[in-house]
């Protein structure tokens, strides 16, 4: 479970709920069929009509990608790993590697580490590589548009939920009482846009993209350490070079750990 995205429902919905509690305001309000049916039918129909099928059958995995904890390559091993790799292929020729590709859980690794077996160059390696990446990240930003485009039409339907509501309230003045409820309720649909669009929409949309450009990272240094394997270089100056996607607390920690570059081979 990805507990941020969790927690942070939570904080909003109790955030909203005690702002309106303080301020004066029935929780209650909010059970306004009329307006949620206005907001989240309204904003499920116009996603419908902004996308295409293919992409909306997408929607159920995004929601999992959204609350579960997504198991994210451990950029440090992979790094070890590359040194290890990176030993046994000046040792024992390229082909040593090919019993580790059993052993390798990501996809797309085993692939250009397949590849890089096979005696592909390394122009072709990273083209077919950079491609496959190039093709995710599109996944990636569709599926990410879909809660950007949610966010940017609910607030805009809460709009007309309030109009839809003030047209009915001011169709009869003679109640001076029931018209203030009713204008009061009038504008719960705008609350609700508003909530759902800044709230929830947009940072989901966010959230995905972030996952979306850790992931790409991950990959092009995949990329990088499978050439450098490839090429023969040393241990110690792949974990150099891969160490330099990480943060530089991150590191400083990995290089005076050591790994194969505290072996002292160059």
């Amino acid at each position: 479970m990805d507990r941020s995205s969790l927690f942070g429902i939570l904080l909003a919905l109790v955030a909203v709920g005690l702002g309106m509690v303080l301020k004066g305001v029935d929780p209650s309000a909010l059970l306004n069929g009329p307006a949620w049916m206005i907001i989240i039918g309204g904003t499920v129909a116009s996603v419908m009509i902004a996308f295409p099928m293919s992409e909306l059958k997408r929607v159920p995995a995004l929601f999992g990608i959204l609350f579960k904890e997504s198991k994210s390559t451990d950029v440090k091993e992979v790094i070890t790993m590359f040194g290890e790799w990176a030993e046994l292929a000046r040792k024992e020729g390229l082909l040593a590697l090919e019993s580790k590709t059993g052993d390798i859980d990501d996809s797309f690794l085993r692939n250009g580490l397949g590849l890089a077996i096979d005696g592909q160059n390394a122009d072709y390696i990273r083209d077919v590589l950079t491609e496959e990446i190039d093709a995710m990240e599109d996944r990636h930003q569709s599926g990410a548009s879909i809660f950007s485009q949610a966010g940017t039409y609910a607030p805009t339907l809460g709009v007309l939920g309030a109009v839809v509501g003030l047209i009915a309230a001011l169709g009869d003045l003679n109640d001076t009482e029931a018209l203030g409820k009713a204008i009061a309720a009038a504008f719960v649909a705008t609350l609700l846009g508003i909530f759902t669009g800044y709230a929830l929409w947009h940072p989901f949309a966010n959230k995905l993209k972030r996952k979306s450009t850790k992931e790409v990272m991950v990959k092009n240094m995949m990329i990088e350490g499978i050439l450098s394997v490839l090429e023969g270089e040393a241990p110690r100056i792949i974990e150099q070079k891969l160490a330099s996607y990480l943060p530089a607390k991150e590191r400083e920690k990995l290089l005076e750990e050591g790994g194969a570059m505290n072996n002292g081979e160059a």
